[in-house]
């Protein structure tokens, strides 16, 4: 067997099709089909159980299947290792964050990273969905989070305040009543217990009738006069349509990590961007925890 028909096989069983799989290799339909039917007739066994759901692994397609996910976790490390080995700050970084921590933070930090490491490529991938470092769908993370993943290491770089924002010109800080106003709450997609619990305590979600899956999109929401909102103070501070109602509430309060995998810690060119955004945001420190500056 070859490595192309291990990772064929482990495409298949972790997607539970040939569709799937497909999408995940980035090949065709087709070529998927053909793969497995070559690898199931050199073998002299069925692989997998087809039906109206999907693919499922015969015993033997479970066990191939296993033995590929040990390959695929030996190559990735040797790969982490060899790029450990970098010794000057050059190269590419792959960096995640989210969608509000890049409009309300980062990007002004990257350019001027960019300008004093001329020599270090940024490929920056914008998503609220978290990407595997451990499979190298990134380098680094940059996230906010009161629970980073144990199997990471990396660093604490601030703490980041949560506030109530208003429409500058509809509310003011000394005349609102946060009870007799108009709410927009996250959505169901936000994932944010914390703040959706919050809500319930204060009763305020009882006068939400406007729900936005992202913080980008609450903010917009707020901007355009729709209610009041829950808003990091990073992302809605510097916004001059916005008014900050009350103070940052404490137990809304959460950390900004910088993660990687421990494989990496010691390439030269992510410690300078630690190094560098541990020192950028630092000295934004009051500002991104909504205290008055």
């Amino acid at each position: 067997m070859h490595w192309d028909d291990f990772e064929t096989i482990l495409a298949i069983a972790e997607a539970g099709s040939l569709s799937g799989a497909a999408r995940h290799l980035q090949v065709s339909h087709a070529t998927i089909f053909r793969r497995l039917g070559e690898i199931e007739q050199r073998l002299g066994v069925m692989l997998f159980e087809r039906s109206r759901t999907g693919y499922t692994p015969t015993l033997a397609g479970e066990e191939l299947a296993d033995h590929a996910r040990q390959m695929e976790a030996f190559v990735l490390s040797a790969e982490r290792r060899v790029v450990g080995r970098d010794l000057q700050p050059t190269g590419a970084v792959w960096v995640t964050t989210t969608d509000s921590m890049m409009t309300g933070l980062l990007a002004p930090l990257f350019r001027d990273f960019r300008q004093a490491y001329p020599g270090i490529t940024l490929d920056v991938a914008v998503s609220n969905q978290r990407f595997n470092l451990t499979k190298r769908e990134a380098d680094v993370a940059i996230r906010p989070s009161n629970a980073p993943p144990d199997n990471l290491v990396g660093r604490k770089l601030v703490d980041l305040g949560m506030a109530v924002y208003g429409r500058k010109g509809l509310f003011a800080p000394e005349s609102v009543d946060l009870d007799q106003v108009d709410w927009v709450g996250p959505g169901s997609r936000l994932f944010d217990q914390p703040l959706l619990q919050w809500m319930a305590d204060q009763g305020h979600d009882k006068r939400c009738q406007f729900r936005v899956d992202t913080l980008i999109g609450m903010l917009a929401s707020v901007r355009a006069g729709i209610g009041v909102a829950i808003l990091p103070c990073y992302l809605a501070d510097g916004d001059e349509d916005l008014v900050q109602l009350t103070g940052p509430i404490p137990s809304l309060s959460y950390g900004l990590w910088f993660l990687l995998h421990p494989d990496l810690r010691d390439v030269a060119r992510i410690r300078s961007l630690l190094e560098f955004m541990t020192e950028a945001v630092r000295a934004q420190s009051e500002r991104l925890a909504g205290r008055p500056h």
